[in-house]
């Protein structure tokens, strides 16, 4: 049986409640840009030594969701798993809509966004910075293909097609987003080859619990529950990737830890490292991996109710994850020369202190929910919405 799909129904609260609240988030954040745009980052908590703050935190985030959210639609068309398809084409959506969601916050925290057209136009291909511009458009495009393929029915046999093109793409662009804090060897936080793989297994797990959220709300807007069957394939993904990622981050810290260099860095965001030792333990570990597992595997929390938990805690887990990598690794001093103590009155051998300002986390929201209102409108415009669910491998 095939599945039908249509377009997103009902035009009473439900509906248009979440539609502006959303609007006035995205609007917020647009307005807190020209704010700092206005005034310059001496109103951030951002300093010369502190460049990515807040905001960069989220667009990571979103971005390596993105490549995850797509988790769904691959399954389907490119491994073959038909108790898939009927999310296929939202997994799409959701992904394109991360992106979108992601490099809006990216942009507008450059403080000059019209400087993308330098960006867009003059490239530097030592810098890995150069390529993202390839593979994010490259990824929107991809996805757009992807999802034209599924909707219209004389292009689905070129669907696995796509999809295998779409896997592929996405596995490129969130090791080029790993490579940009891999490759940085100034810092002792991010000089890991490591960084590309963990990026990617961040994302499956990133981008699985967020199409979990959203897969569970467009089904009670849509008047229909996601079947127990469905959300019990998806929390089993989520287990699996959340193990993944903490595996990996096991790795990078022990393989960090048997290099003399690194122990200082390593004992400042294991030990003494304060809001981001915290974060690790606390957020990272605890909230974003060791909880959520056990929502997931224990049979006392079997219930439905807890899969959307488990999935919130990993989101809120990826947001701590990316604050200590990427603001952890830039509040550690630089190592200007190893072995030997420097101090002087520019802060050097001194940890940085950041704290973000309103300004900033109203932007990183605001891309959040830039992402979550293309979607809304997406599935309202377009035929996104399965009309029932199908066990097995056929629909």
């Amino acid at each position: 049986m095939n599945t039908r799909y249509e377009t997103l129904g009902g035009t009473g609260r439900g509906y248009y409640v979440p539609l502006i609240l959303l609007g006035a988030l995205a609007a917020a954040g647009l307005a807190a840009s020209h704010y700092m745009d206005v005034h310059g980052h001496v109103v951030t908590g951002m300093t010369n030594q502190v460049v990515w703050g807040m905001p960069h935190v989220f667009a990571v985030f979103l971005i390596l969701a993105a490549s995850g959210a797509l988790n769904v639609a691959s399954l389907s068309s490119v491994f073959g798993r038909g108790e898939y398809k009927p999310l296929a084409r939202l997994s799409g959506l959701v992904a394109v809509a991360l992106l979108v969601g992601g490099l809006a916050v990216l942009v507008l925290d450059l403080g000059r966004p019209d400087r993308l057209i330098v960006a867009m136009t003059t490239y530097n291909f030592k810098s890995i910075f150069a390529w993202n511009i390839f593979l994010y458009t490259g990824f929107l495009a991809v996805v757009a293909v992807y999802l034209w393929m599924m909707f219209e029915p004389r292009m689905n046999r070129h669907t696995k097609t796509a999809g295998t093109v779409a896997f592929a793409w996405r596995f490129i662009l969130t090791t080029g987003t790993g490579s940009i804090f891999g490759f940085l060897v100034a810092r002792q936080a991010y000089d890991a080859a490591i960084m590309a793989p963990m990026f990617i297994v961040m994302s499956l797990s990133f981008g699985t619990a967020v199409f979990i959220l959203v897969a569970v709300a467009a089904g009670r807007l849509a008047g229909r529950t996601l079947p127990d069957a469905m959300l019990a394939r998806l929390k089993r993904l989520l287990g699996l990737f959340v193990m993944a990622v903490l595996y990996f981050a096991l790795a990078y810290h022990l393989a960090n830890l048997y290099v003399t260099e690194h122990h200082g860095v390593e004992y400042f965001i294991l030990v003494d490292g304060g809001v981001y030792t915290a974060l690790f333990w606390l957020l990272q570990v605890g909230v974003g991996a060791l909880v959520p597992l056990a929502l997931i595997y224990l049979p006392r929390f079997s219930a439905r109710r807890w899969t959307p938990a488990a999935a919130a805690l990993v989101v809120v887990g990826g947001v701590a994850q990316l604050y200590v990598i990427i603001i952890g690794g830039q509040a550690y001093p630089l190592s200007m020369f190893p072995g030997a103590d420097v101090s002087s009155s520019f802060f050097d051998g001194v940890v940085a202190s950041y704290a973000p300002s309103l300004p900033e986390i109203v932007l990183g929201v605001g891309g959040i929910a830039l992402a979550l209102l293309v979607t809304l409108v997406g599935m309202r415009v377009l035929p996104f919405m399965p009309d029932r669910y199908v066990d097995g491998t056929g629909g």
